[in-house]
């Protein structure tokens, strides 16, 4: 089934067909329908499956087919994500496919002057796209009026309820007309997640897409075996080779990230950093830059894993290995998105092969390996153009040495 087969009004039709959206995915195929029919919704589908357009595209014909005047404040769908970057995505996503409608359409967060938002909402808002720390904010100022609320969707919910945003949730459903539409959307599920889920919609439409491997079939994904110290000079190694391509590169922490940029650097690597160490106005420069491709490198923290869009990355690299398994389907997500195949490597040294393992459990089967022979790892560390100290090589030349003499003497018995 083709797009313009669907119910929807000609305005959405022809946004779609100017983004290239020609038929749905799975996740879209099957939640359009029944958010059209006013049920509320379930779903659980892979990151990069296309879930904010599966919602966006039907709540946009909704409310295009309202024309009521609106009240200063007044909010007619509210989607509530958990973060900065993703508020800034999904209303972009909402801004594209509603072109060519009049909805009204505004994404609230923090980091950034309230000021012009605040001008915004005292027009009224047919769809507000919101982190709970500054919508909690204008509201106590009382400039956001919930009482009429028609549409509630809560995305990329799982990871909502790891930042502790329950409680949040909760309070902001009882500001809700009691009756309204509930839009559920999650990466993953678990018992808290259906806890949540089952206490916010009324007898929903459960649609779960691809539940028996978390990770999109247009990713490949592999593990390397490479120690801690020698990370720098594999991702430098991998850079040169496919230098055209888009990587993201993910770390644990924020100094990590800033290490792994001087490394990059210090080979004449041009990279970007992005964590939450950032000013906002910083990040949004950074995520522009490389979603342009001006810069081929973004290194991130885990703020930069859940729900980004970032069109054609190429390859995903997990520098570090994510301390919690879930974000390993995130991380990777970031590449293969929609119909696009991609790439995803992870560097496993000896001390994180036990979050390897966790990983491989909460996937349910093993990750590939990526075998290194020795003389390829030699000469992947040797050849760097970071190199290393005579110490270092001399090192490496005795080990070889050693080995073969070892390896002489076996013969000889």
């Amino acid at each position: 089934m083709k797009f313009e087969q669907y119910n929807i009004s000609p305005e959405i039709k022809r946004s779609l067909e100017e983004l290239g959206f020609k038929r749905p995915t799975d996740i879209q195929f099957r939640s359009i329908p029944s958010i059209l029919k006013r049920d509320d919704v379930l779903a659980i589908a892979q990151t990069g499956t296309g879930k904010t357009a599966a919602f966006a595209i039907p709540v946009l014909h909704m409310l295009q087919q309202r024309s009521r005047d609106k009240r200063p404040g007044q909010v007619t769908c509210l989607v509530m994500v958990p973060t900065r970057e993703l508020a800034i995505q999904i209303s972009d996503v909402f801004k594209q496919l509603g072109k060519y409608t009049k909805v009204s359409i505004l994404g609230l967060h923090g980091g950034v002057d309230q000021e012009p938002q605040v001008k915004k909402l005292d027009k009224g808002v047919d769809v507000l796209i919101a982190t709970p720390g500054r919508m909690f904010d204008l509201i106590h100022q009382q400039f956001i009026d919930l009482s009429r609320v028609e549409i509630l969707i809560l995305d990329e919910a799982d990871h909502m309820l790891d930042l502790g945003f329950i409680k949040d949730i909760q309070h902001i459903i009882r500001q809700l007309p009691r009756k309204h539409q509930t839009l559920f959307f999650s990466a993953t599920i678990d018992d808290e997640i259906k806890d949540l889920a089952y206490s916010v919609v009324n007898n929903p439409i459960r649609i779960q897409v691809s539940p028996k491997d978390p990770v999109s079939k247009n990713v490949d994904h592999a593990v390397a075996y490479v120690e801690m110290d020698d990370k720098r000079f594999f991702l430098e190694r991998l850079v040169k080779e496919y230098p055209e391509n888009k990587i993201l590169v993910f770390v644990r922490t924020k100094v990590r990230a800033e290490r792994v940029l001087a490394a990059m650097e210090r080979v004449g690597i041009k990279a970007l950093t992005m964590h939450g160490g950032k000013e906002q106005e910083h990040r949004l420069q950074v995520m522009n830059e490389f979603k342009k491709g001006t810069v081929k490198m973004l290194i991130a923290t885990d703020v930069s894993a859940r729900g980004i869009d970032i069109p054609n990355v190429d390859y995903v690299v997990n520098y570090d290995l994510p301390d919690v398994p879930e974000n390993y389907v995130h991380r990777v997500g970031r590449t293969g998105r929609g119909v696009q195949k991609g790439h995803a490597i992870s560097f496993c040294s000896t001390e994180e092969l036990p979050v390897l393992k966790e990983i491989q459990e909460y996937l349910g089967k093993d990750i590939q390996e990526m075998k290194i022979d020795k003389n390829d790892y030699r000469e992947t560390i040797v050849f760097s153009e970071e190199t290393p100290n005579d110490n270092w090589r001399k090192l490496l030349e005795d080990n070889e040495k050693a080995a073969e003499k070892l390896g002489k003497k076996k013969k000889k018995k």
